[in-house]
């Protein structure tokens, strides 16, 4: 694109949202320096390096693009090429099954540091910082229930696990200078109705309080609900109700993922009450077209509530931003940059909002000249905001990425 032009068309819009009291400038600063964590499982349907099977345990990837990344290797070259088409600078979100175990099995309760260590190492030389995740899926000893088993033996493995994944997020963070997000979600539940539901979440409660009693300064925890898994329909362990009472009560940092609602509810609804009892939230950016599909974030209303709530309520501080989905459907490297940039548009759009004008109209009760600035807002020129982002960071301004990948692909991921 012609730079000249990218530029002139940002200068215009800087005076057109000026005249509403947004700063342009300010904004673009800050969506530079919110850091969105990159889910490394997108390059490879959630496979990971324990074994070549497929996933279980209540989730699944649909789709069978060619060139899927098959080693440790590829995963870190697709990361790396997309991440040099995003602009800012990102962190990277691992999973357990991601270690790396120089083709040897290593069972769960005996994963170490020593398997991220060169993880720790690709991360500081590439620029990123590391996020982490306990892998209770695609296990013999998954079943329908982990931390919430009845069986002491099973539970206590899964236990040992998770504390083993918090000792190796500790010394990511301590490697990186910055705290590690370490997420765990558990897919429990069950297909059939289920007698014993008070009992299984006594059991994880249990589960949990031991697995977070050590405090580990260079980590953070938090912990994700679910409204069912495929297989486990019937019944989940751990739901909204069960995490968000849990969270509030142990002043744990509660993970809203997107797809994990029903289609109808408002997810971003529900920031404002959980920033009243909870330390932080972890946010896992996703998209369901029918409940938990995961498809590739785009810019739509669900995506830019969610943002505008983040922002309305002054919480960037209290939110940590992540990507969640896995589609198999489309070029893998493509899904990456479509769904970060498009949390980018999301991010930059709430904070281009008139917020000092809209909060005076709403406690003056001029209800009329709010809803008026929230419908002229919809139309400001927020695109050239987000082309100079992009210009000014290096990166492909609009469809200019489309090629970079199409090469990349034909060079690259076309030859696996």
């Amino acid at each position: 694109m012609d730079e000249k032009k990218i530029i002139k068309a940002y200068e215009m819009a800087k005076e057109r949202y000026a005249a509403i009291g947004v700063d342009t400038d300010k904004a673009v600063d800050i969506l530079g320096k919110t850091q969105i964590s990159l889910h490394c499982w997108q390059t490879d349907d959630v496979i990971g390096f324990e074994s070549d099977a497929g996933l279980s345990g209540g989730i699944q990837t649909t789709g069978n693009y060619p060139g899927r990344a098959r080693n440790i290797d590829e995963v870190r070259a697709d990361i790396k090429f997309a991440k040099n088409l995003i602009a800012g600078s990102h962190r990277l979100n691992l999973h357990e099954i991601y270690g790396d175990f120089g083709g040897k099995f290593v069972d769960r309760d005996k994963v170490e540091v020593k398997h991220f260590q060169s993880w720790i190492d690709w991360a500081k030389e590439n620029g990123m910082k590391l996020d982490f995740n306990s892998t209770s899926f695609g296990h013999p000893k998954s079943g329908d229930l982990s931390l919430a088993n009845p069986d002491p033996a099973i539970r206590e493995f899964w236990i040992e696990h998770t504390k083993r994944c918090r000792h190796i997020a500790d010394a990511m963070g301590k490697a990186q200078g910055d705290p590690c997000i370490m997420n765990i979600w558990v897919h429990d539940g069950q297909k059939e109705l289920t007698v014993e539901r008070k009992r299984y979440r006594e059991l994880l409660a249990a589960s949990l309080d031991e697995i977070l009693k050590e405090d580990l300064p260079w980590m953070k925890s938090c912990v994700e609900a679910k409204l069912f898994g495929i297989g486990l329909e019937s019944y989940t362990v751990g739901s909204m109700d069960f995490f968000e009472g849990y969270c509030a009560s142990r002043k744990v940092i509660y993970t809203l993922d997107t797809g994990h609602y029903e289609p109808t509810e408002n997810v971003s609804d529900k920031i404002p009450s959980l920033l009243l009892f909870v330390p932080e939230l972890m946010l896992h950016v996703s998209r369901p077209v029918r409940w938990d599909s995961d498809h590739v974030t785009i810019m739509n209303d669900q995506t830019l509530d969610l943002f505008k709530e983040i922002v309305r309520a002054d919480a960037l501080d209290r939110a940590h931003i992540g990507l969640d989905y896995f589609d198999a459907s489309i070029n893998r490297i493509g899904a990456y940059v479509i769904g970060t940039r498009a949390t980018q548009k999301c991010l930059l759009s709430a904070l281009l909002e008139p917020i000092g004008l809209l909060r005076k109209y709403e406690d003056e009760g001029k209800g009329f000249q709010k809803l008026a600035l929230l419908e002229e807002a919809k139309t400001m020129p927020f695109g050239a905001v987000f082309d100079w982002f992009n210009l000014k960071n290096g990166v492909p301004v609009g469809e200019e990425f489309i090629p970079e990948i199409e090469k990349y692909e034909k060079e690259v991921t076309s030859k696996r």
